[in-house]
């Protein structure tokens, strides 16, 4: 980058990072790195396809997208 870095050029996935390291790894051992990286997918797809949401109207995420395409 060669301007001077913001706080909202990359809050989408700062806030995901947040969420990420509070309920999936704070306070978590991992004996190797596959079972860190097997651990962080199963993360992110639950987090897009499973985790309610208020602010979606309680669907998960891609439940709002579909939804939302279908009307």
């Amino acid at each position: 980058m060669s301007r001077k870095g913001n706080c909202f050029d990359n809050s989408v996935m700062e806030n995901f990072f947040g969420h990420l390291k509070s309920e999936m790894y704070d306070g978590e051992y991992f004996a190797t790195v596959a079972d860190l990286t097997r651990e962080i997918n199963e993360y992110i797809d639950w987090y897009n396809n499973v985790r309610c949401q208020e602010r979606l109207q309680g669907m998960a995420p891609i439940e709002y997208r579909c939804h939302t395409l279908a009307a």
